[in-house]
């Protein structure tokens, strides 16, 4: 059976590779600003998102017949979205804004497979640790993370910016759920350890 990755991101490649499983990526072309207005809580909106890539790639030619994986990741602080910063000065804001408070991490999954779609949302709660107007200047401008929701990198210097994480599988808050992606495709008839 076909599996396809509806994403161009490499962390979510990257994730993925680890099952062993052969795949293709295709980016899903989804106006997630559309979606963002329709004024849905924060993790319908992530739910939204992953169903809506999913849907857009399981309705290309390339993928008939294929198992196609959407996935999406967003920051929920004070019941609302932090969108990826874009630039230095809004990243800074948002790690200010959020230094020595907890968030959540919310990462929703979809898996489309003809007409049968299967979901699963992770919600991690991460605590940023106190952090100086100067050692979150020193992070953005070490790792970049202007297309991280939140303005981290938790797979590199951003863990360094936590007092802790309390998540069910550590996969999700990279931004794929390993954990239950497997329940998922083993229940789609695919062969997983």
């Amino acid at each position: 059976m076909d599996l396809i990755l509806a994403s161009t991101s490499p962390y979510r490649r990257a994730l993925l590779e680890r099952l062993g499983l052969p795949f293709r990526c295709l980016a899903p072309g989804v106006d997630e600003e559309a979606v963002k207005a329709l004024g849905l809580t924060p993790a319908r909106l992530a739910e939204r998102l992953a169903e809506a890539k999913a849907d857009a790639v399981a309705r290309l030619d390339a993928a008939a017949g294929a198992a196609v994986i959407g996935s999406d990741q967003l920051v929920s602080f004070e019941g609302r979205v932090l969108g990826k910063p874009g630039t230095p000065d809004r990243a800074v804001e948002q790690l200010l804004m959020m230094s020595g408070r907890p968030h959540e991490l919310i990462t929703a999954m979809a898996v489309r497979l003809g007409d049968r779609t299967l979901r699963h949302t992770d919600v991690a709660r991460l605590h940023l640790r106190p952090l100086t107007r100067a050692e979150v200047e020193r992070y953005v401008l070490a790792d970049r993370p202007l297309d991280c929701a939140g303005s981290y990198k938790l797979e590199s210097r951003g863990i360094a910016l936590f007092d802790r994480i309390e998540c069910a599988d550590h996969t999700a808050i990279v931004g794929l759920p390993l954990i239950a992606l497997t329940s998922l495709l083993r229940d789609l008839g695919f062969a997983i350890p």
